[in-house]
Order: C-alpha cells, then sequence, then structure tokens
C-alpha cells in the first residue's frame, strides 16, 4: 500500500545534517509498516528493534545510553550488523525511556548511523516527565490514510493526479463519481487494515468489524497506560465525541460528557487523548491576527476524531444512509464534511483553528494560516452557496483569500474560491 510518508522519509535520510527521527501517531495508522517499507526500499539493511515485552533492551539501555557500547548488543539483537547502510527502527521505544534518552548520544557521536523511534502512546510519555533529547532529534507524524492515499489503494490514482494538477474540466466531468468515492472514504476511513480489506472486498460489512476491533483496542489502551479513574474519564470523552459534533456550532461542552462537568474533570484526560494522536483540538479565533496560534483562546475548542471511518463506526452510522444520502454535508449537521476537512488539513501538516464572536451567530468552520496571510474555510451544505458567516468574515478582516467547500464545482467569484469537497487539497498544491 502506497503511502505519501515514505517520500517524507526519504528527504529525511539525505538531509546532510540528518538527527534520528521520533515518529508519532496514534495506534494501528501505519507507523511500523511505513519504517519497515522504507527500510527495506531505501537501505541495504534493517535493523528492527521492538521494546515491547522486551526486557533484554530494557535491561541494556538502563545500564548505557553510549552508542559504541550499544551497538554490540543491539547487533545481536536485530540479527543485523548495523552500520552507515542500515536502518535502525525503534519501535515501541516508551516501553523503554532511557532508548529515548540513548538518541542523544546517537545524533551526537553516531549521526551516521540512520534510526527512527515510533511507539503507542508515545506523545503521552514525551508529555509525562520522559525525558528526551530537545534539539537532538527530528519529528514527524503519520495520520490516517488521506483521501489522496485511499484514491491511490482502490486503483483511481489518475483522479488524484487530476486533483493535484487542478485539471478542474476533467474533474467536472467525474464529478457525481467523485462524491460517490468521497461517500466511500467517510465510511471506510484511512486506519490502513480498513482500507486492505476494502480493497480487496468492495463491502463495508467487514470494514466495520474492523473498525470496530480498533475503538476496542483503544478503550482496552485507556486502561492500560492510566490507572481507573483516568480510563473511565477517558472512555467517557471517547464516547461523547459522536454526540459533540453533531451540535450545531460543533464547539465542546463538558455537560455533554458528563451532567455537571466541569474543565478541571477533563482537562488532563483531554491532553491524554490529544497526546495519543486520537483526537484534535481546533481551538477558537475571535481576533483573527497574525500569527494566529497566539490569539487561540484554550478555553473554547472542537474537538475531532483522528479518523472519519472510526467516527461514523462510534457513531453506528451505516453505509446506506451515507451512500443514498442527497448530501454528504448533512449528515450529522455536516459533522462528516468537516471532520473531513479537519484531517485534509491535518494531512497537509496545516494546523487549523476556527472564528467565532461571543454572543454572534457568526462562525467560520476553519481558519488557517498560510505564509503571512490568513484564510478562512467555509464548509457549506451541499450546493447551496450562501454563506452569511463566511459574508460577515470577508466584510469585517477583508481575507486576500476564503475558501468555500461544498458539492458545487469549482467556480472563482472575487475572493472567494468555491472548492468540491474531493478538490479541497487542489488549491494547497
Amino acid at each position: 500500500m502506497k503511502r505519501d510518508i515514505i517520500s517524507k522519509l526519504l528527504e529525511w535520510k539525505n538531509k546532510t545534517n540528518r538527527q534520528p527521527l521520533i515518529l508519532t501517531g496514534a495506534r494501528q495508522v501505519g507507523k511500523t509498516w511505513a519504517m519497515k517499507e522504507f527500510g527495506i526500499k531505501n537501505f541495504k539493511k534493517s535493523a528492527y528493534i521492538s521494546f515491547d515485552n522486551n526486557p533484554n533492551m530494557k535491561n541494556l539501555f538502563e545500564n548505557s545510553v553510549r552508542p559504541n557500547e550499544l551497538l554490540p548488543f543491539l547487533n545481536a539483537e536485530a540479527g543485523v550488523e548495523i552500520d552507515s547502510d542500515t536502518l535502525v527502527i525503534f519501535d515501541e521505544i516508551q516501553e523503554v525511556p532511557k532508548a529515548l534518552t540513548a538518541l542523544k548520544y546517537f545524533s551526537e557521536e553516531r549521526r551516521d548511523i540512520a534510526i527512527i523511534a515510533a511507539g503507542s502512546t508515545l506523545g503521552v510519555s514525551l508529555h509525562n516527565g520522559v525525558s528526551f533529547p530537545v534539539g537532538k532529534v527530528e519529528f514527524m507524524t503519520l495520520h490516517p490514510m488521506s483521501f489522496a492515499e485511499f484514491l491511490d489503494a482502490i486503483s483511481e490514482n489518475q483522479l488524484r493526479i487530476a486533483i493535484e494538477t487542478k485539471n478542474y474540466l476533467l474533474l467536472n466531468s467525474f464529478h457525481e463519481k467523485l462524491i460517490g468515492l468521497v461517500k466511500q472514504y467517510m465510511l471506510v476511513g484511512g486506519m490502513p487494515e480498513a482500507v486492505s480489506e476494502f480493497v480487496k472486498t468492495k463491502g463495508f460489512g467487514e470494514v466495520r468489524k474492523i473498525q470496530k476491533k480498533i475503538l476496542m483496542s483503544y478503550e482496552k489502551d485507556f486502561s492500560k497506560y492510566t490507572n481507573a479513574e483516568m480510563a473511565a474519564k477517558l472512555s467517557l470523552l471517547w464516547k461523547s465525541i459522536p454526540v459533540q459534533l453533531s451540535k450545531e456550532n460543533k464547539k465542546f461542552i463538558y455537560g455533554a460528557v458528563k451532567t455537571g462537568a466541569r474543565a478541571r474533570d477533563f482537562e488532563v484526560a483531554i491532553q491524554w487523548l490529544a497526546d495519543s494522536s486520537l483526537i484534535y483540538k481546533v481551538g477558537r479565533i475571535s481576533n483573527p491576527s497574525l500569527p494566529l496560534k497566539s490569539y487561540e483562546e484554550f478555553g473554547m475548542f472542537k474537538m475531532f476524531l483522528h479518523d472519519i471511518g472510526l467516527l461514523c463506526a462510534m457513531s453506528g452510522v451505516s453505509d446506506k444512509i451515507i451512500l443514498e444520502a442527497s448530501s454528504i454535508f448533512k449528515e450529522f449537521r455536516g459533522a462528516l464534511a468537516e471532520q473531513f476537512i479537519c484531517q485534509e488539513l491535518l494531512t497537509l501538516e496545516e494546523e487549523p483553528f476556527y472564528w467565532s464572536v461571543e454572543n454572534s451567530q457568526a462562525e467560520v468552520d476553519f481558519l488557517i494560516q498560510r505564509d503571512d496571510k490568513i484564510i478562512p474555510i467555509e464548509v457549506k451544505s451541499g450546493i447551496n452557496l450562501q454563506a452569511k458567516s463566511l459574508k460577515t468574515y470577508i466584510e469585517k478582516f477583508a481575507p486576500s483569500a476564503a475558501l468555500r467547500v461544498s458539492n458545487a464545482n469549482y467556480k472563482v467569484t472575487d475572493n472567494v474560491i468555491d472548492l468540491p469537497i474531493y478538490a479541497f487539497r487542489s488549491w494547497f498544491q
């Protein structure tokens, strides 16, 4: 299965000042596969070492973190002579925190050796007091498969090329087919196991079973990596996400998690889910100024799941509801369309926010910062392009460009760019 991250990993490999790489991302998004595949295709040798249930490695790194002392034992563990032609893979590295510390010394003393480290809940470890080498490592995130990667997987790569080359004339001809493919993607999502099953069967029944299995494994992680009290809070939060997204303005409400709940009751649990890459918080901006991050209001945010297919599975949405719906933008009050755009922005390495004003009905679904420009993004229902909130924003802040995503075909009116949902990423190419 083709993943876009392989080309990014190749750029990392070819850097003259390359440092050890930490690959983050939720469980089961394909980190292990990507690392192994990258090693097979781009190195003479790969040395794969998993730290999961591996007391030998735990003891090794407790006694030393210096490369030349570690290498003979790593050679024996991997069964490979590690040198500059080898990709070293440290999987489930969070199980041996001292191995994170060792990356600093590989960066300083043996930068000729290429190392990628990854692990489940690694983001939690990095924010829970585990020492890691600041300034001595690089980071990269693997998200669930994007819609573009999904097109590759189902052998529709020519449509992907048409999107990326902005061939809107061709896209207009395939408009209904592409809308249908977006609906399929919403149901399948981007978890590689689910996509692989869909490629084989072209059905949604087995895909849903896989999705439920993945969701169950996440809930088991709540208990595995936290205490009973925190696990209970994580479960409540996790199960509230479809409810949160089905609301009109989708702003996160603590009372929807548990009656009478307040921020202080769930702040740590929310951060745990975010650090585990299972959710993404989109913060509110009421004063869109540069840099956007500096104007984020932390008390107000939207919460999105990391994968749209898992959101459908959690919500119990049937394939019939999605595939036969006249507008994918109306399901869950447009929640699936906003989830789709949020995921696309993340795979494009954009950091989204949203705009609203206190005591006002005006709200723009997403804001992003591109260089020195702030771009508003409105997700509209069906082909109805009346967007009062976007109009209000444009009149108030006069952005250089505004994006409006819908079921309609591509067009440009003044500084408003209408993009069909399947071609959203074309604006970023």
